[in-house]
């Protein structure tokens, strides 16, 4: 694949309560056939994390048309897995019409730095407002998966949910600072909110050389599933994009050198490279995604170029 980067698309102004600084994780819906929405992570003086948006225009992604006031989704309540931050990862319109919104709620602790573990909201005005559908995880912690089961990406195939998500148990110190080792795992639901307590795996990290993966993205197509993942590595302790396929979406093959976008030196994202996710827009291919931590410097975008 070969991009060309338009640069940042958007970062908060700094003059909301609620969006000092950050848009993390760009997880983008058709809200209809003139909304392409996207929901990004933002942060307040404190660095606590709510959820927003920004809309872009449709025939040009590159430009924004409208932002949210207030977050859609705040933190939980005290003594909550989400009462230190919220981050979208997944957003999609189930069969009733409604969005499922699957978020990571973030818990901090003492032995290690946090706990990272998947919540749902759900919208009944088309991704205005989002209600928590329990004050519980819908992924909560289990043997195997006990520090982080989060990034979750959903699917609906018409008969049941499928997620990918990232899980782990496990801490390193890793440049003097200590690091959560996780894979990709996969799983299945019924009704998107009763979910298996462990899940397969169906990308394991490179433990030589990497210690973790960001939000995957998997798309269906007529010859088989691809995939988009950050690559969390271990020397420097930075992220960057990885690339992979898969005839089932379970057994997938990594093709991390096809993947074709990297750091820009220098540049918003000349350290990261994280969080992207494709998106068909104006009759083009669209890749969001964060640069340098965690996307303090906003969100981008870089056009697919034919080949």
């Amino acid at each position: 694949m070969k991009w060309l980067k338009h640069g940042v698309v958007w970062t908060p102004p700094g003059t909301q309560w609620w969006a000092r600084s950050h848009a993390t994780c760009p997880t983008p819906i058709w809200l209809d056939d003139r909304t392409l929405r996207v929901y990004v992570q933002c942060r307040d003086e404190n660095n606590v994390g709510r959820i927003g948006f920004v809309d872009l225009d449709p025939a040009d992604p590159r430009k924004v048309i409208r932002e949210s006031l207030e977050p859609v989704l705040d933190i939980g309540s005290p003594g909550s897995f989400d009462d230190s931050g919220v981050f979208q990862t997944s957003v999609l319109r189930v069969p009733d019409g409604r969005l499922y919104m699957y978020y990571v709620g973030f818990e901090l602790l003492h032995r290690i730095r946090y706990r990272l573990l998947t919540g749902l909201a759900i919208s009944t005005d088309n991704g205005n407002t989002f209600q928590r559908a329990q004050e519980t995880p819908v992924l909560e912690r289990s043997p195997g998966e006990m520090s982080i089961r989060g990034g979750p990406w959903v699917d609906h195939d018409g008969q049941r949910f499928r997620m990918w998500y990232v899980a782990g148990s496990e801490w390193e110190m890793i440049e003097g600072k200590q690091m959560p080792i996780y894979d990709i795992r996969y799983a299945e639901s019924d009704d998107g909110l009763q979910w298996p307590a462990k899940g397969r795996v169906v990308l394991p990290v490179a433990l030589e050389n990497e210690h973790g993966f960001g939000r995957p993205v998997v798309r269906q197509g007529p010859d088989g599933y691809r995939m988009f993942y950050s690559i969390r590595k271990r020397n420097p302790a930075r992220y960057r994009m990885g690339y992979a396929e898969s005839r089932d979406g379970l057994a997938w093959h990594r093709r991390d050198a096809d993947m074709g976008l990297d750091i820009t030196e220098g540049a918003w994202d000349g350290e990261a490279i994280s969080y992207g996710v494709d998106i068909e827009a104006g009759g083009k291919t669209w890749l969001l995604y964060n640069g340098n931590d965690f996307g303090v410097t906003g969100f981008g975008i870089a056009e697919r170029l034919q080949p």
